[in-house]
């Protein structure tokens, strides 16, 4: 199969009929061989019912229901997994994003051979209160993911080789990182292509400010994972050594100017009244915890079931 298309989706029924005909459109055009892929994340305005009825008037629809509501990474994450084109589409539900866009995204990774190709959205049709803090949003993680050539890494429509889905684990709020993920799994040619993007035809955003904190906090996260995670010890330890030496140098500093002035006979300040001194030996209990926090950790590391799971690209 040529293109698997995941939809995560969330009170989207209006939008649902013109999406898939669009995107049947387009597909059928091309003569794809393809699959739209459609994640129900536990709507309850009769969505469900509406992909139950597209599928059954097009068998290239299949359909995956939540329970309840889990979030967008959760459904990309069944959504990836139940994938099987060789190269995969995701784009959100809403209509902001064009299915027009699918051929060349499928072009570039199959010819240009790139593992993922993020859309970048140059000019949105959104409130200046989402587009400001957005370009701040990315700005910052240009800087800390070391991907500096994505101006949008939360864009929803985006181009994978089917690779790059099947080795990735999507979770929490990680949608937004994806193209981190990858990199961390490998994945290094990555590229961008700017895209369309329109304005909302039914409904209403599913995502507040919330969204940039929690955000921000899931970047920190990955970024610790990806680059500690099988070696903890290199964080924790740095940092507790660090914290400790400063605090044993704060504290041989405070007792050699006491003795310095007691050598001279001058007057001299107890070490206990220096607020200094306290500090510092905060210092060195903060910098032991931390140590020892790395030490555990790197038991539990080394202990894990996938200690030695690496991903292979080619075997011969």
């Amino acid at each position: 199969m040529d293109i698997s298309v995941v939809i995560p989706l969330y009170n989207e029924v209006e939008s649902l009929p013109e999406l898939t005909s669009w995107i049947s459109k387009v597909m059928d055009e091309h003569k794809f061989k393809y699959e739209i892929v459609l994640v129900d994340d536990g709507s309850n305005d009769g969505s469900w019912e509406m992909i139950r009825k597209l599928s059954e008037g097009n068998q290239c629809i299949e359909g995956i229901k939540f329970r309840r509501n889990y979030g967008k990474s959760a459904a990309l994450n069944v959504g990836f997994a139940a994938a099987i084109g060789n190269v995969v589409i995701t784009m959100d539900a809403d209509l902001q994003d064009s299915p027009d866009e699918i051929p060349e995204l499928y072009r570039r990774i199959t010819e240009e051979k790139y593992d993922l190709i993020s859309g970048w959205k140059a000019k949105r049709h959104d409130p200046l209160s989402k587009t400001i803090p957005t370009k701040l949003f990315n700005s910052v993680t240009r800087k800390m993911s070391g991907i500096p050539n994505l101006h949008d890494f939360n864009c929803g429509l985006k181009a994978y080789r089917k690779a790059v889905v099947k080795n990735i684990e999507v979770y929490g709020e990680m949608h937004r990182y994806i193209p981190v993920l990858a990199k961390w799994a490998g994945f290094t040619k990555i590229g961008e292509q700017v895209v369309e993007h329109y304005p909302r035809k039914y409904g209403k955003t599913k995502f507040g400010l919330s969204r940039f904190i929690n955000g921000f906090l899931d970047l920190l996260s990955i970024f610790f994972v990806g680059k500690f995670a099988k070696r903890p010890m290199h964080f924790f330890g740095t940092m507790g050594v660090l914290s400790f030496l400063t605090g044993f140098v704060s504290i041989i500093w405070i007792l050699s100017e006491k003795l310095i002035h007691i050598a001279h006979g001058e007057k001299y300040r107890d070490a206990t009244s220096d607020p200094l001194f306290y500090i510092a030996l905060i210092a060195i209990v903060v910098g032991f915890q931390l140590f020892l926090t790395g030490f555990i950790a790197e038991l539990v590391s080394r202990n894990a079931p996938e200690r030695n799971h690496y991903q292979i690209e080619e075997k011969l």
